[in-house]
């Protein structure tokens, strides 16, 4: 089921291979979102605020995960363009390496550090206890999220998008039962929707492994592709790196203004949580288009196909804003059905209308922006670009704490709020400008590689 994107019509392989990464992005958020869903139904609004207190650690932690194992399968990408079979094997196998030591790293950090980064967070006093709880377990099913976005990352790197679909609806609606099952059978409260969050990503890491091993050869490594080659794992790490510390400064942003929402109470953060949930469910188009282009620029620039590269960034700008004009109306028309999904009681639901509606509103104004940050980013990354992204992510974060301390000092939620349209507006025109920068780079390079060839 591997796709070949050098050749072939440019808007149906797109299409074609974004919709399955949609759906698979769609029920991954629905992981987080189930567990917010269930326990504000179940359990109650200050467990609910617990997890969402949680949030910004959340994105950083799955964050860095996504980040640096997108950015150990570019290689993989590009030797599949080139048709470099053994190159392909090789960097899988370094892949998984550096992935078993990436696990050990970030569990021992995340966990241990983890009340002093919600103290930081000015998590609420009254849902510490239970926001620690939920956080640390997610800490130790971090060898689960690595290897699940690693290996369908590199079925991705393929242009096998649908397989990891697959796998992670029936994760997904594994985690749904275990939710249920921990929360309402054993009353384990927000330590139960953690543990059913790491059972179900370790399941979908597990079927990814067992698929690759029966049905794609083409990553099956032999022995002596398992032997550390300094110049493989160097690129690996030159490449993750810069693509985990775009994530993890993305993330510190929005932790940053996690903070400053937490400051207006319980109330406050358990709207802002279901709110931003269903954002993100919206927002799972952008990343998706984000992941083609990755895997569309990979392939592309391992072939030398440099106008396929623009022609293909030019079809995926289109096509996200009209998805983002979509998206606009979807999170605020329906906005008071979607929030009865995670508070039943209407005199609870009239209580984080306001809340809410205040976030959606601001929010809205630069999902277009936003979409252009994964577009251009993604685009940069898959060329092997993974250091100018940095810069866009420096953007965000300077945009979102900047807005924070305001919103702090003025003690305003909607200052608060308008964190995230902030940083989308300003890394959105940046990463623009970034791109047409490294897209003329590239054919400079092109052309200096040709007249040296002749």
């Amino acid at each position: 089921m591997e796709q070949d994107m050098t050749r072939g019509r440019i808007l149906p392989l797109i299409v074609k291979f974004t919709i399955p990464l949609l759906i698979g992005d769609v029920f991954q958020m629905l992981y987080n979102m189930v567990d917010t869903i269930i326990v504000g139904r179940f359990v109650g609004a200050d467990a609910l605020a617990a997890v969402g207190a949680t949030g910004g650690l959340m994105y950083l932690i799955n964050g860095f995960a996504i980040g640096i194992t997108a950015g150990f399968t570019v290689l993989t990408a590009q030797r599949y363009g080139a048709g470099d079979d053994d190159g392909v094997k090789t960097s899988f196998a370094s892949g998984i390496e550096l992935g078993f030591l990436l696990s050990l790293i970030l569990t021992f950090v995340f966990y241990g550090f983890a009340p002093q980064i919600l103290s930081l967070m000015n998590t609420p006093s009254a849902v510490f206890s239970m926001s620690l709880s939920y956080i640390r377990i997610i800490c130790l099913g971090t060898v689960c999220t690595i290897f699940y976005n690693l290996l369908s990352a590199y079925l991705r790197a393929l242009g096998n998008s649908r397989v990891p679909l697959y796998f992670l609806v029936f994760s997904a609606c594994l985690n749904v039962v275990l939710d249920l099952f921990f929360i309402l059978k054993f009353n384990t409260g927000v330590k139960g929707a953690a543990d059913a969050t790491v059972l179900s990503q370790g399941v979908s890491a597990v079927l990814c492994a067992f698929y690759i091993m029966r049905r794609v050869p083409l990553l099956i490594p032999q022995r002596a592709h398992w032997l550390p080659k300094r110049r493989i794992i160097l690129f690996q790490i030159k490449m993750g790196l810069p693509m985990a510390l775009q994530y993890a400064i993305t993330d510190s942003g929005i932790m940053i203004m996690q903070a400053a929402i937490n400051l207006f109470g319980p109330n406050a953060v358990a709207s802002f949580t279901a709110a931003s949930k269903i954002q993100n469910i919206l927002m799972e188009g952008m990343i998706a288009m984000g992941q083609t282009m990755a895997t569309f620029c990979g392939q592309n620039a391992g072939a030398q196909k440099l106008d396929r590269i623009l022609q293909g960034v030019k079809t995926a700008v289109l096509i996200e804003i009209i998805y983002s004009l979509v998206a606009m109306a979807l999170m605020l028309l329906p906005l008071r059905t979607f929030m009865s999904l995670f508070f039943p009681s209407a005199k609870d639901l009239n209580t984080m209308m306001p809340w809410a509606l205040t976030y959606a509103k601001i929010s809205i104004s630069c999902y277009i922006p936003l979409a252009m940050i994964f577009i251009f980013r993604s685009s940069m990354e898959g060329c092997g670009y993974a250091m100018l992204p940095l810069i866009c992510g420096l953007t965000e974060l300077a945009a979102r704490a900047s807005t924070a301390a305001l919103g702090m000092h003025l003690h305003s939620y909607a200052v608060s709020c308008a964190c995230d349209p902030a940083a989308w507006l300003l890394a959105g025109v940046m990463s623009i400008l970034i791109f047409i920068w490294m897209y003329h780079d590239i054919e400079k390079k092109s052309k200096i590689n040709k007249i040296k060839e002749l």
